[in-house]
């Protein structure tokens, strides 16, 4: 059994968890998600404590793999609809910025034309400032999915230090080659 498996998940005032047959829905102030729960486990909302238990209904040891995995499932769930995901991305390099302008997100990254992106739903993505974008939404899936795909547009060169990275990721800057002469 995994001890992360074993802890419950507290659920706030402000969302509201509905558990039908095999699938869980949580709704909250910052969206509405839903997740089919695999047949082997069973999961129990406690209104009386607000909290939910996820528990084996088949202990066989492939099963009990996804005890946790179940667990943090929910929890995110859980999270995403009370206070939501974000991810922080930054814009490096000379000429470059990011726009965001309605449900597309508009990047100028040195290419000889914009780069376009849609915004999938239930995914906000805003620019405070050129060389800034905040992707936010409810489920952490989506919200880290599409961060990777914008940073994959132009990922940093480690030599020039240019392109999209992570708010909270370095980048190390290598050394470039130096000539040396042959006598």
């Amino acid at each position: 059994m995994s001890k992360l498996g074993k802890t419950p998940i507290a659920v706030p005032d402000s969302v509201k968890v509905n558990i039908q047959n095999s699938s869980i829905s949580v709704e909250g102030p910052k969206g509405k998600l839903s997740w089919t729960i695999l047949p082997y486990m069973k999961v129990n909302h406690d209104t009386a404590k607000k909290a939910i238990t996820v528990s084996i209904a088949d202990e066989s040891r492939g099963n009990s793999a996804f005890h946790g995995t179940t667990r943090s499932l929910i929890a995110n769930m859980v999270k995403g609809c009370s206070e939501g995901f974000e991810k922080k991305l930054e814009v490096i390099g000379e000429g470059y910025n990011a726009k965001a302008q309605g449900k597309e997100l508009v990047m100028q990254l040195g290419f000889t034309h914009p780069v376009k992106m849609q915004v999938p739903d239930g995914i906000t993505v805003t620019c405070p400032s050129e060389k800034v974008i905040v992707v936010q939404g409810a489920n952490k899936h989506d919200v880290g999915q599409f961060a990777a795909e914008i940073k994959y547009k132009r990922i940093p060169d480690p030599y020039k230090i240019k392109g999209i990275k992570y708010a909270n990721e370095t980048i190390r800057k290598k050394a470039g080659k130096t000539f040396v002469s042959g006598s």
